[in-house]
């Protein structure tokens, strides 16, 4: 069952505010920062680990199309530690460069190392003071299963 957020203002608002202090040469994902935002009213928290995530890429994807310079838009991607973006698409090299331009290296797989750029969070008290949540820990994709996690 997909869904609209009934929040998206105020969603897309917490996203841009909690990727404004990723700092320069860290990555997040989108999962992650949903993880840090409590479900919208009425959003049951399995639905909303569900749809979270792909409505954090629904408010990056609305400052990336515009370059908004005050969301580090860029600093943003996937689980697997790649871009999201369509390959070759303007955007998508944009944020590459820029990635690279602060020290985010890509493998082979087009993928950099979340172990070592990924970042953890925000601390105890900027969460708070704002109302939302400790981050979930990164889960690592299950090489067995083929699948990927959200987070």
């Amino acid at each position: 069952m997909a869904y609209e957020n009934p929040e998206a203002e105020r969603f897309n608002a917490l996203v841009w505010e909690i990727v404004r202090q990723v700092p320069e040469g860290k990555v997040t994902t989108y999962g992650f920062i949903a993880s840090m935002i409590p479900p919208p009213r009425g959003v049951a928290a399995n639905d909303y680990a569900r749809l979270g995530p792909r409505w954090v890429g629904d408010a990056m994807n609305a400052v990336s199309g515009i370059d908004e310079p005050t969301v580090p838009w860029h600093r943003v991607i996937n689980a697997r530690g790649g871009i999201s973006l369509p390959e070759g698409s303007k955007a998508a090299r944009l944020q590459r460069q820029r990635l690279e331009a602060e020290g985010i290296v890509f493998g082979p797989k087009n993928t950099c190392d979340l172990k070592k750029v990924g970042w953890e969070g925000p601390d105890a008290a900027w969460l708070e003071a704002r109302g939302l949540l400790q981050p979930q820990p990164r889960k690592k994709p299950d090489e067995n299963s083929g699948q990927l996690p959200l987070f």
